[in-house]
């Protein structure tokens, strides 16, 4: 009798993951590809990030997505972590290598620019400004990952101007502190128009900005997913510019995860798609 097919497991884990669209992504592909495997939601409080992480090997995991609020926590807990995730100061990827060790790695900038080249196949990052919106964990990915695909510049901008120069002075003469209040402004000659504040989802205020002064051809992102199309998304589509929302970047930042613990590239299909929106409001 020959030995049945390897069990994997690996999870997310985070505080709180009851939202996650993370473990329906996972357990679709490895339904999909007959991978005899689970995805699972892990609820970790903050401060105990390293002891849930470091009981992962002897849990025979494959390794764990994470999430917030314990990115950066987790980034300090593993035993080596990739370029990308050391100029975050953040990692999203968890790998368990053969030996026990801990491989820490950021695919958040990943996910977003496979979204955006998803949207507008002829999209390049070093076709013109880009402007983001906001100075957080999720700005600070969007900024790296433009900058290491060619952006000429970047025109940042945060309600609370100290935290953009901040994220600024971390990353060069390429990131261009603007005040809010010029925010129509800056939208001037940009190719690209990234929102990575919480204006305008659910439960939170709108984000106050007319387009007037964005190029048409400009691409526009909110990396919101809930709600799909956030009043932000639903002007630029009104004017005529491509748009895109957050959840390409969700489904995107999951497939390399999936394809390292479980040994398969999975696909993001239209039916995988909107199985997923169905469950956002």
């Amino acid at each position: 009798m020959s030995d049945p097919k390897p069990f994997r497991a690996a999870g997310l884990i985070g505080w709180p993951v009851h939202q996650s669209r993370s473990p329906m992504l996972h357990q679709w592909w490895l339904r999909q590809y007959g991978i005899a495997g689970t995805y699972i939601p892990m609820p970790v409080r903050p401060g105990e990030v390293e002891t849930a992480l470091r009981g992962l090997a002897a849990l025979g995991f494959a390794g764990c997505n994470v999430t917030l609020p314990h990115k950066e926590a987790a980034a300090r807990a593993v035993d080596r972590v990739d370029a990308v995730g050391r100029r975050m100061g953040a990692i999203n990827l968890v790998v368990v290598e053969a030996d026990g060790s801990l491989s820490g790695y950021n695919k958040d900038g990943y996910g977003f620019l496979e979204s955006l080249r998803e949207a507008k196949a002829d999209w390049r990052a070093e076709s013109g400004p880009a402007v983001v919106l906001g100075a957080g964990g999720g700005a600070r990915s969007v900024v790296v990952s433009l900058l290491d695909s060619g952006a000429p510049e970047v025109r940042l901008l945060n309600r609370t101007r100290a935290r953009a120069e901040e994220l600024a002075a971390a990353f060069g003469g390429a990131v261009h502190v603007v005040d809010w209040d010029e925010r129509e402004a800056a939208l001037a000659g940009a190719a690209l128009l990234v929102n990575t504040t919480k204006l305008g989802m659910i439960g939170e205020a709108p984000l106050d900005l007319r387009l007037d002064e964005l190029p048409q051809s400009a691409l526009v992102c909110d990396i919101v997913y809930n709600p799909l199309q956030t009043p932000l998304l639903a002007a630029a589509r009104a004017r005529g510019n491509p748009a895109v929302g957050g959840l390409g970047m969700l489904l995107h930042q999951a497939r390399p995860a999936f394809e390292v613990w479980f040994g398969v590239a999975p696909e993001i299909s239209p039916e995988l798609r909107a199985a997923v929106e169905a469950t956002i409001v």
